[in-house]
């Protein structure tokens, strides 16, 4: 599946919730991230781990390959009055200096990346002892709700998206992280609901892998129309209160490089 999260900027800088501030408080009362450090955040889409570390005092570049995604990312900034320097490159070859950052992010993305050389070059753009954060926060299918209904939908429109029934958890990471020489890995993980209107809902949904950052307008627009349909008949109620599992894995870079 040819994914182009791009083609949906506009619904993507609308729709797609950040990362609670639960989850940036534990990364600062924990320690992992600190006021002034210097930060990379890799697959920064419209930069809302990006802007959430600036406001709380880092120095962040945010890496994109999607060029209307780090347009949307500056605007966003804009109205917020967060300062990140934002450039265009792919995980995986950074063009950055070597040992240039204090802690190197990947919020919703690891699994878009060759992940052995993603976790390499973040190796290598860390100092020694370094920190590496790989975070997710994901919808939870869960027998007759909105989401399990949402991504049944997503498979009819879409065959070729296999992305459907995940868990929130992502052990596979944990072995990435030992193979690629971190050490010292831990993870935390909390859920907590998200709320969406209809309208809010559908936006989120269009932004997402399977439809339109991957199928053709015509196709988006019958998938919102049967999406819309789906919402009116079963999910009456608004908001919606869409369960999500945010989960965490980080470790640091051993001294060598």
């Amino acid at each position: 599946m040819k994914v182009d999260f791009g083609k949906t900027a506009g619904d993507y800088g609308q729709y797609r919730a950040g990362f609670p501030g639960e989850f940036f408080d534990r990364l600062f009362s924990i320690g992992y991230v600190r006021s002034g450090q210097a930060v990379l955040d890799l697959g920064t889409g419209t930069g809302t781990v990006a802007r959430d570390l600036a406001l709380r005092g880092c120095r962040v570049v945010g890496l994109d390959p999607a060029q209307e995604l780090l347009d949307e990312a500056t605007r966003l900034d804009s109205e917020a009055r967060a300062g990140v320097r934002y450039i265009k490159a792919t995980a995986e070859n950074t063009g950055l200096p070597s040992q240039a950052f204090d802690v190197v992010t990947a919020a919703q993305c690891w699994h878009w990346f060759d992940r052995p050389r993603a976790a390499a070059e973040a190796r290598r753009v860390l100092r020694p002892r370094g920190r590496i954060i790989i975070a997710h926060r994901d919808w939870l299918p869960l027998p007759g709700n909105v989401v399990e209904a949402t991504e049944r939908l997503i498979m009819k429109h879409n065959p070729e998206w296999k992305l459907g029934g995940g868990t929130g958890v992502y052990p596979t990471t944990l072995t990435d992280l030992s193979v690629s020489g971190f050490s010292d890995i831990e993870t935390f993980s909390f859920d907590a609901p998200v709320p969406y209107s209809h309208e809010a809902w559908l936006g989120r949904i269009r932004a997402s892998a399977g439809v339109a950052a991957s199928l053709s307008e015509d196709a988006v627009r019958h998938f919102d129309d049967d999406l819309a349909d789906v919402l009116a008949a079963n999910f009456p109620q608004e908001p919606l209160l869409i369960p999500h599992r945010n989960w965490t894995a980080t470790a640091i870079s051993n001294d060598q490089h």
